[in-house]
């Protein structure tokens, strides 16, 4: 996939809508983790040098078309020591701005026309504009009008991040050094039949855990206690399970897990083996053998992607030994030069931050939906339309 960057491009003097993925978590007023922004910086930065003119385009949450202020970019612009300009659909701070100036608009979100692509919002959102550049690959899956509409009104091309993206994943996907492993966790197996399709066609070995695994565990005839788990999913995780055998791809599920009595996060937590499950049991992370065996596939693989933890990492340290020996093993193998890691996900990346081992990845993904989707093989149509064909 060739795209059009703003590599050698002429932006100086030229008014640049940026649309940038600063959908990050906020606790009373502060940003808790400015990953996304951070990896958004190499972009805005080469505009500056270049004398553009830049305007940045992104939302916050799902205000559903109103202007919630809940949802407000205000944190963001104090973050990033931006001017915020209070309508995204403002045209009245362009004549004052100069070559290298930034602003943050709010949230585009605040419009219905946004998420329904509406040719006249983004008409009106495009509008001012001599050039349109995404820098989002975490919506890039959407055709919304900041992705997509805009980009059918304005000479359009992908950003050092979204190009980045692009360009790391299409390796892993297309020419994987072998063996290659895949980790893939979570609560729904019918939000990821597809990636789960995916992966055992490219892999060599998939580990499935989290609530995943546990409906896999079900659908295999073990107890799953009064645990997450898609009881409507059995036909289509032994479906799976046989397109994997199929491709003669090792599938490894959970073989013991860490429970409780109830579902806290200061809950006695015991290590039990699938086939002792109780009735009563409540499943929150992975178990000790299921650990071992877990990191054993890391030291045999030469890629891995991961995508999801495998328990409650958030509860740590408790409920976090399943993801965070996960993420050590990783990052252990990556630094070592014997790995190349490739990790995405919002659970997921928030785990390695709080184990400290983000930095010791080969890519981290900024997408979610976006990294699953392109793994699946869907067009996203953000992408799509910044091919250079």
């Amino acid at each position: 996939m060739k795209l059009r960057t703003i590599e050698n491009i002429d932006v100086r003097g030229k008014f640049v809508l940026l649309r940038d993925d600063f959908n990050v978590q906020i606790v009373d007023g502060k940003i808790t983790d400015g990953f996304r922004i951070e990896q958004s910086m190499p972009t805005i930065n080469a505009l500056r040098a270049a004398g553009a003119k830049i305007a940045i385009c992104a939302h916050l949450g799902r205000p559903k078309g109103t202007r919630n202020m809940e949802y407000s970019l205000a944190p963001v612009a104090e973050y990033m020591n931006v001017p915020l300009i209070a309508d995204c659909l403002d045209k009245d701070f362009m004549p004052s701005m100069k070559e290298g100036d930034v602003v943050l608009l709010e949230n585009v979100r605040f419009y219905e026309g946004e998420e329904k692509n509406d040719p006249a919002f983004a008409q009106k959102l495009a509008s001012g504009y001599d050039i349109f550049v995404n820098d989002a690959f975490a919506v890039s899956h959407r055709a919304h009008a900041s992705t997509v509409g805009v980009a059918e009104i304005l000479p359009s091309y992908a950003g050092k991040l979204l190009a980045s993206e692009i360009e790391n994943l299409s390796n892993v996907m297309e020419n994987p050094a072998r063996p290659l492993l895949s980790i893939v966790a979570g609560s729904k197996v019918s939000t990821k039949i597809g990636v789960l399709r995916a992966l055992a066609k490219l892999s060599d070995t998939l580990i499935i855990g989290g609530a995943l695994g546990t409906t896999f565990n079900y659908a295999q005839g073990h107890k799953v206690g009064n645990s997450l788990f898609e009881a409507d999913q059995r036909d289509t995780a032994l479906e799976i399970l046989e397109y994997a055998k199929e491709q003669n791809c090792q599938v490894l599920l959970p073989l013991d897990k860490g429970v409780a009595k109830e579902f806290k996060r200061d809950a006695t937590r015991i290590n039990r083996a699938v086939a002792d499950m109780e009735d009563d049991d409540v499943i929150i992370d992975a178990g000790a053998e299921t650990t071992a065996r877990n990191l054993a596939a890391i030291d045999a693989a030469a890629t891995v992607i991961w995508n999801g933890t495998v328990g409650m990492a958030e509860w740590a340290p408790v409920w976090s030994q399943g993801s965070f020996a996960i993420a050590d093993e990783i990052a252990k193998r990556t630094k070592e030069g014997k790995l190349v890691s490739i990790v995405g996900g919002g659970d997921t990346v928030a785990a390695l931050e709080v184990s400290g081992t983000k930095a010791d990845m080969t890519y981290v993904s900024t997408g979610g939906g976006a990294f699953l989707e392109f793994i699946e093989g869907r067009v996203l149509p953000g992408i799509a339309i910044l091919e250079d064909k």
